[in-house]
């Protein structure tokens, strides 16, 4: 288990994640509604705080990419999220904060000047169990493979990240 996650998670003091893309429309978005609709799936909602954002302000406010929406729908996922821009008071807040890409990691790092929150700042692929590269690719030019690959990233690096998590549960 990766010793930055240790905090036990109750129902009084849920475990606050926020998973990070550029835009906030396509691969954030993504994860946020798998790891949702798994935490939901086994009952474990009230355990979580989970959330997505974006380091650039490009579509605050806007609901997931259509694109991302339809690929999770076949899955039976609801991406409920609307667009937000990541902010210092993330770094505090968030447990832990999963950045999908490498620009997007250093977006962030960059907002923690002190290296204060270094701990809590990890990679999505990190808990991917095939990871056949370092970053979560961006969808949005690939056409719809693109979001499906995405998605398939996506779904296998929650369920594994929810595995880790699950042993800190205390009921």
């Amino acid at each position: 288990m990766d010793k930055s996650i240790s905090k036990p998670i109750t129902t009084a003091d849920p475990y606050k994640l926020v998973f990070v893309c550029l835009g906030n429309i396509c691969r954030s978005p993504t994860a946020e509604g798998i790891f949702l609709h798994k935490v939901k799936e086994e009952g474990l909602q009230n355990y979580f705080y989970i959330d997505s954002a974006g380091t650039a302000a490009y579509h605050v406010g806007e609901s997931a990419n259509s694109k991302s929406q339809a690929t999770a729908n076949k899955y039976g996922v609801h991406l409920p999220s609307k667009a937000r821009k990541f902010e210092y008071a993330d770094l505090e807040e968030f447990d832990l904060i999963l950045a999908m890409d490498s620009e997007n990691y250093r977006n962030i790092k960059e907002l923690d000047t002190k290296d204060k929150f270094d701990h809590k700042i990890k990679m999505m692929r990190e808990f991917d169990p095939q990871p056949d590269m370092k970053d979560v690719p961006d969808p949005y030019y690939g056409g719809m493979d693109g979001f499906e690959n995405v998605y398939r990233v996506l779904e296998r690096s929650t369920a594994a990240l929810l595995n880790e998590l699950k042993p800190l549960i205390q009921k």
